[in-house]
């Protein structure tokens, strides 16, 4: 660690990825918070409101898919920092631009360009904080980030209560240009610094598919946080319709639904990160919190006659057991080399992203044959199980020395 590296520096970069990350989580969910009202104001009749959200929903996701991919491949090319700024910059501007639509086909087009901005914060980010903090403690390092930084949740939801929803989209590219100011100063990853002087391929997508195990350990990867999208995505974004399959006192409010659910995920990846360090292993840690991802989410899916109380704390519940992101996160990094580490944590979190979309697709075809509840339960179950498999094949990877490379 160069001498300008202080503790104090490598803390100020904490902070403000934790910062990005709170801009990154507020642009990346306000969709699911103001759909309604978004929708009502442009004319989408009640009857297609699930349908075209889940539209508006996977062409922000397809953005993040294709976003994880080029930033992920910069960032082990050109420096974690060059992925910051340029990602942010993208996502503010559409953000902007999103307050502006008035029809569906324009809205998923600019949720789309969105969505790739948003791709690059987070992989970036926790890499940086991965690559720069003792290896003892960095979990502290990628907690605080996601943990602070899902609490763009809570914002996006008052500010979507007291202002309109065109508003709550200029609030948040605004955000994320005031943010950019932030990032002057933040200094590269020492180990990026060094490999670049080695000579050593960067970034080459393609040494993922090329080697056997290099692959197989990718993919266990990806598959370890399945259940957390679909979680956000589908069982608290389509809480109104789900809250009528289920004869709820009242409509189920999606909004509130999502702040709920980011509380618990905040405070979910704060007690990861503890008992990870205090256990000394994120395997256990990742399991429990699958476990209890499918627990909450059957109680709520079973929830006859369902307050909205009842609904919030469910709510709640789940966000807690979805709280392994960072966790999820952190174990990708630390299974790679520094020539491809960027590269691989920020596609993981943007591909299990983007796995919503064949998961909407196949819950949607499900709905048609068993209905929206069973079809809900079914998914949960296929995407805990494979995920579960998945951690069991993963290397411990706690207190790793992250200085080396793939061959």
């Amino acid at each position: 660690m160069t001498n300008h590296q202080t503790s104090k520096n490598i803390w100020i970069l904490v902070f403000v990825a934790a910062l990005g990350y709170f801009v990154d989580i507020y642009d990346l969910i306000i969709f699911s918070i103001v759909r309604i009202k978004s929708f009502t104001d442009i004319g989408v009749p009640i009857a297609n409101m699930r349908t075209e959200g889940e539209f508006v929903l996977n062409m922000q996701m397809g953005g993040l898919l294709i976003g994880g991919i080029i930033w992920g491949i910069l960032g082990d090319k050109y420096g974690r920092l060059k992925v910051l700024f340029g990602s942010i910059l993208l996502y503010s501007m559409a953000n902007i631009a999103n307050g502006f639509v008035q029809d569906v086909t324009s809205y998923a087009i600019i949720r789309f360009i969105a969505g790739i901005g948003l791709a690059g914060e987070l992989g970036a980010g926790i890499t940086l904080v991965s690559e720069t903090m003792d290896r003892k403690n960095r979990g502290y390092g990628t907690m605080i980030v996601a943990g602070v930084g899902v609490l763009g949740a809570i914002l996006a939801y008052f500010i979507s209560e007291w202002f309109s929803w065109r508003t709550a989209y200029f609030v948040g590219g605004g955000m994320g240009l005031l943010l950019l100011l932030l990032r002057v100063g933040v200094f590269e990853s020492g180990m990026f610094a060094s490999m670049e002087k080695t000579g050593v391929q960067k970034g080459r997508i393609m040494m993922l598919f090329e080697n056997k195990e290099r692959f197989w350990r990718y993919l266990y990867c990806l598959c370890i946080g399945l259940p957390i999208w679909f979680v956000v995505g589908v069982l608290v974004t389509q809480a109104p319709e789900i809250g009528q399959a289920l004869q709820a006192e009242t409509v189920l409010s999606a909004g509130k639904g999502v702040m709920f659910t980011y509380i618990g995920i905040s405070l979910g990846d704060f007690l990861a990160g503890v008992l990870a360090q205090i256990f000394k292993s994120r395997k256990k840690v990742v399991l429990v919190y699958q476990l209890l991802i499918l627990l909450f989410s059957c109680i709520y899916l079973t929830r006859k006659g369902i307050t909205e109380t009842e609904f919030l704390w469910l709510a709640f519940l789940m966000g807690l057991g979805v709280g392994y992101w960072a966790t999820f996160i952190t174990i990708a990094a630390e299974q790679f080399g520094t020539n491809i580490r960027a590269t691989v944590t920020t596609t993981v979190p943007n591909f299990v992203r983007g796995a919503l979309i064949p998961s909407t697709i196949v819950y949607g075809l499900l709905v048609s044959y068993v209905g929206i509840l069973w079809a809900a339960i079914i998914m949960l179950v296929l995407l805990t199980g494979t995920a579960i498999f998945a951690l069991s094949k993963l290397k411990e990877s706690f207190d790793r020395d992250l200085n080396f490379i793939e061959e």
